[in-house]
């Protein structure tokens, strides 16, 4: 049986062993790795470096949410605009592996750079089992390549620190809240951010349009929620899919793309099934979407497939 204060001892400890002087967090101000740095931090304190890395591919106001967790959590931090960066080493850039890799590259060359800056030879990872038996292995098959395992470039200059790889999401959430982390129950966003959420080419002017849907969906869902209209979801957002239909708005023809909309419930990530969201809700999400971005949306699809045999994220 698990006990996180057991976990939370044990890592501490080990981690007081394994840490050089200083160390680098990639923090992404998600459950995994917000509850790593908690962690790191007991073990060495100010001498912990957190990394928040804007790639462009961010939620709506996601950076700025990010910046006050570090600054609430009284982290040395580092802010990192990279959004054009990643734009062009994304450009004309449509299958899903190949983003994920590039991406996951990325990441680590900004770190190394901030490392060297820092002379700092430890990367943090929230890493959790999920990510690398997705990732695959000589054993395994490579289901998808979380940009933190089958991402990163066969040769890096930092030593990889990983205090939650055995743990399942979860466990993960017992920790957090043992430790008195808000962030505990946020649901997950996926590394690769929302390049992942676009079908192909994750252009800048797509990302706009999947970035507004996401936070259609995330608001209209929390707030139904919170009314008691549903139960919450483990895991809800949008899809952009840049293929065009017909539609009308007004009086006039309209040739538009398709969002669809994923919520899905879960304990571990390894298993899922699809939420059953009120047809009113739907409806106002739809509705919502189509009246902001109609010149752009003008169809909208609810996702009802499982894991397996679907994925969370459709790429």
């Amino acid at each position: 049986m698990f006990r996180p204060e057991d976990f939370i001892a044990d890592t501490i400890a080990n981690l007081k062993k394994t840490i050089p002087e200083k160390a680098l967090i990639a923090f992404s101000g998600g459950v995994d790795s917000t509850v790593s740095a908690a962690l790191v931090q007991k073990a060495i304190a100010d001498n912990l470096i957190a990394v928040h890395v804007d790639t462009g591919y961010m939620r709506k106001n996601e950076s700025k949410f990010v910046i006050k967790t570090m600054e609430e959590l009284g982290l040395n931090y580092r802010f990192i605009d990279a959004r054009n960066d990643f734009y062009q080493a994304l450009e004309g850039i449509s299958e899903p592996e190949q983003k994920r890799k590039i991406i996951g590259e990325k990441f680590i060359h900004i770190f190394e750079n901030v490392a060297d800056q820092e002379n700092i030879q430890c990367l943090i990872q929230g890493t959790i089992a999920p990510d690398w038996i997705e990732s695959g292995d000589a054993l395994r098959a490579v289901i998808k390549s979380h940009h933190n395992v089958g991402g990163l470039p066969e040769i890096m200059k930092l030593k990889l620190v990983e205090p939650l790889r055995d743990l399942y999401k979860d466990e993960v959430r017992k920790v957090g809240r043992i430790l008195n982390l808000s962030i505990a129950e946020r649901q997950p966003f996926p590394g690769p951010g929302l390049a992942i959420r676009i079908i192909g080419e994750a252009t800048p002017k797509r990302t706009e349009l999947v970035r507004e849907a996401c936070d259609i969906v995330e608001t209209e869902i929390e707030k139904a929620v919170n009314d008691g209209k549903m139960g919450r979801p483990w895991q809800y957002f949008a899809v952009l899919i840049p293929i065009k239909t017909v539609g009308v708005q007004g009086d006039q023809r309209a040739y538009g793309y398709t969002i669809a909309i994923r919520a899905v419930q879960s304990i571990d990530a390894m298993t899922c099934a699809f939420s059953t969201i009120p047809h009113q809700i739907l409806d106002k999400i739809s509705t919502k979407i189509t009246n902001k971005m109609g010149a752009h949306i003008n169809r909208i699809v609810y996702d009802i497939t499982n894991k397996p045999p679907g994925t969370v994220e459709w790429e």
